[in-house]
């Protein structure tokens, strides 16, 4: 009967995902019965962090980028950022927005806001993909304030694992631009870029999408709201996830796997379990790794490392916002372990210890200068001003390059007149 049951049952590979997810969350669930206080003090400890640092920090960035992108002020930058984003990118002007709220506001509000771009489709599904891959960051609040200062001790390697995590990153980004080249967006013409033009597609999207005031901000906070909700969910799910495979010995087995590749390498056997954790979570293990008594080398490739590949809390972030889009994931998740060993690289070479090391003078910095001495609206604010001026920076050098082109065109327009 048994035998006979299962040959009714078409067989599909498909279906092995499917499967796998089942186990897993039946185990999940089992560990949770069976492990209860670790659940609670799981939960607990992944709700302040959601409550006390994530959403005061990331709801004021939500809402601003929502009542842009309403606003029609991203197709005003798609058009000035195009002679730079097109040429090192190979993405559309508006992905320097997503750019720069990456970079200040860190990850996952660049998924967030590729999904609208492409919702609108103000960008093709290779290029959201590609911008996706190079705009995933963290906060340098995080990096600078929290990591080097907080866990570190020390104000200057904030901005060697800062400098190394936005620097490969970048590197990426300019080796992406040959992933499936010929997929450029329509309306694409430098001949035709204009601050006039720019403007009047600005006015033209709020004539056509015309809300008031009120009706802009009940929707930007109700959005912002739910998707917060959302990341503070997956941030309790990875705390719990972590406390229970900490406590059936899960971290201390992946640890001692890694150790096989890492201890020949000259990492100490202590730096390992950090590194275990990061493949879940980054903000705990970055602490672990702090805590470690190895050398203060092998802490900052460690945490570089851990930052560059994002934890698996971040990816299930950025998957569930661009989860309603024809965007695929697999280029991420590559990119993620690119950028954790480029990261890693990069802050190693970086570092004043490393004998090959370029030797420069870092920038003299108080080890009492922490963001956190500050009240939370000046912390906001001084990113929205960093905000601004890079997007400022982008523009001033988009228009150079488009000056630039211009007299090029015009002198060989008299070139040929007079030839």
């Amino acid at each position: 009967m048994r035998i006979y049951l299962f040959r009714q049952i078409s067989r599909n590979r498909r279906d092995i995902p499917g499967l796998i997810w089942t186990v897993l969350a039946v185990f999940f669930i089992f560990a949770m019965v069976c492990q209860p206080a670790v659940v609670l003090q799981g939960a607990s400890e992944g709700l302040n962090v959601w409550w006390g640092i994530i959403f005061p920090s990331l709801l004021p960035f939500f809402v601003a980028s929502e009542l842009l992108m309403k606003l029609g002020f991203v197709h005003f930058l798609g058009i000035l950022l195009e002679p730079i984003m097109r040429p090192l990118f190979n993405v559309p002007g508006s992905g320097g927005f997503v750019l720069v709220m990456g970079l200040v506001g860190g990850a996952p509000i660049n998924g967030l806001l590729i999904t609208q771009l492409r919702e609108k489709q103000l960008c093709t599904k290779s290029e959201a993909e590609r911008l996706l891959c190079f705009t995933n960051f963290c906060t340098p609040l995080f990096m600078i304030s929290a990591v080097a200062v907080g866990m570190l001790g020390h104000p200057e390697l904030g901005f060697i694992i800062a400098g190394s995590h936005y620097l490969s990153n970048i590197i990426i980004g300019l080796g992406l631009r040959f992933y499936k080249p010929n997929e450029v967006g329509p309306g694409f013409d430098f001949g035709s870029l204009s601050i006039k033009k720019a403007f009047v597609t600005m006015l033209r999207f709020q004539r056509q999408h015309k809300e008031t005031i009120g009706k802009l901000l009940n929707d930007a906070i109700a959005s912002s709201v739910l998707k917060l909700l959302n990341v503070g969910g997956f941030i309790i799910l990875f705390s719990v996830i972590i406390g229970i495979f900490t406590q059936v010995g899960l971290i201390e087995f992946m640890a001692s796997g890694a150790a096989l590749l890492l201890v020949p390498l000259g990492f100490s056997i202590e730096i390992v379990p950090s590194i275990a954790s990061g493949l879940f979570e980054t903000t705990i293990s970055s602490t672990i790794a702090s805590e470690a008594a190895v050398t203060e080398v092998q802490k900052v490739i460690a945490i570089s490392f851990m930052l560059g590949w994002s934890g698996f809390s971040i990816h299930a972030q950025v998957a569930s916002m661009v989860a309603q889009t024809d965007i695929g994931l697999r280029l991420f998740f590559m990119t993620r372990v690119a950028h954790a060993f480029l990261a890693a690289g990069l802050s190693w070479f970086l570092h004043p210890s490393s004998q090959h090391a370029i030797r420069f003078v870092l920038p003299a910095i108080a080890p009492s200068s922490s963001f956190y001495a500050y009240p939370t609206y000046l912390i906001i604010l001084y990113f929205f001003l960093l905000a601004a001026c890079l997007l400022l920076i982008l523009i001033l050098l988009s228009l150079t390059l488009q000056c630039f082109q211009q007299i090029n065109r015009g002198v060989r327009t008299w070139g040929k007149r007079h030839c």
